[in-house]
């Protein structure tokens, strides 16, 4: 009699326990299976979009570098010619402009580069446009500007009363003043930048030679890759953006996003399109994009290379990473009507435009690389209804990895670690572009840059001196909670995935998880 009344219990223990998960069982069944189905074939055609974009930029790249003519011969490009009648006068009047804000560790390295440009003293202009707060830097900056005018260089120092539109606002007040009018080239430098003596000399003539050139772009070269691998990352991502994006819209379309310095304008082309605006973060692509859609045409020189620094800590490279991808979000929506209802470019150019450069280069990658790698696939191992094709999880991640990888053969070995830093990071791409799109807080955050000025390490570092950076505590300060919140996420489905799963992808989600705690606690950088 006891027994039978113990069964019952545990038949009515069953019953209840039956009751309790079948509602979850139908949820998942009816919501949550079907649902993050739907999620991972938006993630997987936002994937498959990125690839072809990436391949078609490879493509164009590798076209315009081995098959197609250089930037030299389509344009034409010789040296100035001398005049004994004329004198210096054959030479074009050039303004240097260097914006800065508190740049106390590197304002004598810019203004020393500017100032020693081989270019004839009375046809350059150094203008210096110091945004700074702190006084001591004022006075230093000022001093410095004083050294080289008594040398015989132009140099102008000149202040605002106010950080109104930040550098696009520093750079629009500089075109105010008289002297500006006078001359028929801009030349470009952040505060960092360092160019060589021939810079001029190489790049001034193609738009002397070419009216309707509007902008002539150098390519950036690093002090400091090495100083850790957070830097190397860095060095591989840019030098992508210069050898595949720069080069192949260069090439293909006489058209690229200008990356701000380093590069020569003619101001005739500025003008045209109506100068710069603050209106976004990205004040160098706004004007880049008004200016193409005016017919003007751009040249990317891969010849001509200017030194600049490396962000050395996460804080500070997580910062231009907002200012970047909010910034170009936000400009494609404030911008998409006018590229669209514009009456004198083509359906392919504004489809270009529209898709390629911005939908899918500056939206959609920043959105499906950490939606899809860092949240769905590991969501999806704990549904046993999902089914993950090896070549979502391997093969498509392998090929865009490579494509990235051609143009840095000798970092193979970095590549791992690049994978894994960059899909941490593209936890705040993602977050920094959706700001942008939907015009959140912080889409005007503009937060400078910080240099260090003395960095000159060159060599790479290997992943057993030095992983990320080691700091010689962990302070509260370099703590980041999200990293942290989300290492213990994936630590989580990856456990599950190795106690229950048939696959392997708990190595992936076990690997990505240690590099979020290796962010979250400030792990990285200097």
């Amino acid at each position: 009699m006891q027994g039978n009344d113990q069964l019952g219990a545990t038949l009515d223990d069953v019953v209840i326990l039956e009751q309790t998960v079948e509602p979850w069982i139908i949820l998942r069944r009816m919501v949550l299976v079907p649902s993050l189905q739907l999620i991972l074939i938006v993630c997987l055609v936002m994937q498959m979009m990125v690839l072809f974009e990436k391949a078609f930029m490879a493509l164009s790249s590798w076209y315009g570098r081995f098959l197609g003519p250089r930037p030299h011969r389509i344009y034409k490009c010789d040296p100035i010619e001398e005049d004994e009648e004329l004198g210096s006068l054959v030479y074009p009047l050039v303004l240097v402009q260097i914006p800065m804000y508190n740049e106390k560790e590197v304002y004598q390295l810019s203004i020393g580069a500017a100032c020693s440009l081989t270019w004839p003293a009375d046809r350059l202009i150094v203008q210096v446009l110091d945004d700074s707060t702190d006084p001591v830097t004022k006075v230093l900056v000022e001093q410095e500007c004083q050294k080289w005018r008594k040398k015989g260089i132009n140099v102008k120092y000149e202040t605002r009363k106010d950080r109104a539109g930040y550098k696009a606002g520093n750079l629009k007040e500089g075109m105010k003043h008289e002297y500006v009018q006078h001359c028929e080239y801009l030349a470009i430098f952040d505060a960092d930048f360092q160019p060589e003596p021939d810079f001029l000399m190489k790049t001034v003539p193609f738009l002397v030679h070419n009216p309707r050139l509007g902008l002539v772009q150098a390519r950036w070269k690093f002090v400091n890759p090495g100083e850790s691998l957070m830097t190397t990352i860095q060095r591989m991502t840019l030098d992508y953006h210069f050898k595949i994006e720069q080069e192949s819209g260069s090439s293909m379309f006489s058209f690229f996003g200008f990356n701000g310095t380093a590069g020569v304008w003619r101001i005739s082309a500025m003008i045209e399109a109506g100068g710069w605006k603050d209106r976004t973060t990205v004040e160098d692509m706004d004007l880049a994009i008004r200016a193409n859609l005016k017919g003007w045409k751009f040249v990317y020189v891969p010849d001509v290379k200017v030194k600049s620094e490396l962000p050395g800590t996460l804080k500070t490279y997580r910062k231009q990473q907002h200012r970047w991808m909010c910034g170009a979000a936000n400009l494609f929506r404030k911008m998409w009507k006018e590229i669209l209802f514009n009456k004198g470019a083509s359906f392919w150019w504004k489809f270009y435009l529209l898709y390629d450069f911005f939908f899918a280069r500056k939206i959609v990658s920043h959105l499906v690389n950490f939606s899809l790698y860092n949240v769905v696939i590991p969501v999806a191992v704990l549904v046993p209804e999902i089914n993950l094709p090896v070549w979502i999880v391997a093969y498509l991640p392998t090929i865009m990895t490579l494509l990235t990888a051609t143009e840095n053969p000798r970092l193979i070995h970095i590549i791992p670690f690049s994978v894994l830093f960059e899909n941490v990071i593209s936890m705040h791409r993602m977050k920094s572009t959706l700001i942008g799109l939907f015009e959140a807080a912080r889409v005007n955050e503009w937060v400078v840059t910080e240099k260090s000025g003395g960095a000159t390490n060159t060599k790479t570092p290997t992943p057993d001196s030095q992983i990320l950076g080691r700091p010689s505590f962990i302070s509260v300060d370099r703590i980041n909670l999200s990293e942290i919140g989300f290492a213990a996420f994936l630590l989580f489905c990856a456990t599950c995935d190795l106690l229950y799963g048939d696959d392997y992808y708990f190595v992936y989600m076990y690997l990505q998880s240690i590099s979020f705690v290796v962010v979250g606690v400030g792990y990285v950088g200097k």
